[in-house]
């Protein structure tokens, strides 16, 4: 059994692990929160998934999946909040 652990990025994030697809968030998930997210993630990196069979099981493009993983690495898992990036508008307003 593949035991995967999410490290945490500061000392307040706690320790995310993934052991096998049972452990992994529904398929029928659409609600995706950072945890679910981060799960995902974990289970990628892990190699209980590949990133192809994670798109397919969850819908997600592989755009999106690499999205997740960028934030993860960038600001742990609160990077995979919703919102948690500030809203750049395509067009500036004046």
């Amino acid at each position: 059994m593949k035991v995967v652990t999410f490290k945490p990025r500061n000392g307040t994030e706690p320790k995310l692990s993934v052991t096998n697809l049972a452990a992994l968030p529904p398929v029928t998930t659409q609600r995706w929160v950072a945890s679910r997210k981060a799960a995902v993630v974990a289970a990628v990196n892990g190699g209980v998934l590949t990133t192809m069979e994670a798109c397919r099981r969850y819908g997600l493009s592989p755009e999106e999946y690499a999205e997740w993983e960028r934030h993860y690495e960038a600001e742990g898992v609160k990077g995979l909040r919703a919102g948690a990036r500030p809203c750049k508008p395509e067009y500036p307003m004046n």
